[in-house]
């Protein structure tokens, strides 16, 4: 296993028990959606464990007191396409104020390497804190290359969050983004001659909008 600094695997027993679910090659494409959602909302509680608060008076129907609300950080959720999209609504749910981008890559099926083929950023994405969204890392090269593009964009606070990683996945990012965190239930064996994910839960993509 590479250096695991900044890497954070979320051992939530709830955590657990629906990527076992998703693992599943029995689980149908309805179910597989929804827990791919779920498991995002679960990490976001992780992945935005350091934002800042502000106290704030606000009267009760009781009485007045000082508590604490968001400190008003700004952020943006960015899918790479097309599986990271199973993870937006889950953030959405607990982030409605999040603005979202997207970056469209695809895997050479003979290099193996990211191509882009589209992007749509929200027009202050470099004031924002970014989590980037992809349920696989696999080779890492599309989360790279995704990470280089908003760095590009003058973004300086990104987060990567993966529901499932291989350990070349996790080298990758830890050699071209040592300064990206990594949020991802659990890590797996290796990649096999396809740069699929083993054991794994098959391509994210094709399980949750059907198209396997």
């Amino acid at each position: 296993m590479t250096n695991m600094e900044k890497v954070h695997i979320l051992d939530h027993p709830l955590l657990q028990h629906k990527l076992s679910i998703l693992r599943d090659k029995n689980t149908g494409v309805k179910q597989f959606r929804e827990i791919v959602s779920e498991m995002a909302a679960l990490e976001c509680y992780e992945a935005t464990r350091d934002l800042t608060l502000q106290t704030v008076e606000i009267e009760t129907p009781i009485a007045t007191g000082t508590f604490q609300t968001l400190a008003g950080k700004k952020l943006a959720i960015v899918p790479i396409l097309r599986a990271g999209l199973g993870m937006v609504e889950g953030i959405l749910n607990l982030i409605p104020s999040a603005k979202v981008g997207h970056i469209g890559l695809y895997r050479d099926p003979e290099t193996h390497a990211p191509v882009e083929y589209y992007c749509k950023m929200p027009q202050d994405i470099a004031e924002r804190d970014v989590i980037v969204l992809d349920p696989m890392l696999a080779t890492g090269g599309s989360a790279s290359a995704a990470i280089t593009f908003l760095k590009g964009y003058g973004c300086k606070h990104i987060k990567l969050m993966n529901i499932l990683a291989a350990p070349e996945g996790i080298a990758c990012i830890r050699r071209d983004h040592p300064d990206v965190d990594i949020y991802v239930a659990a890590v797996d064996e290796k990649l096999n001659e396809r740069a699929y994910i083993v054991p794994g839960l098959g391509d994210a993509g094709d399980r949750i909008f059907g198209t396997k």
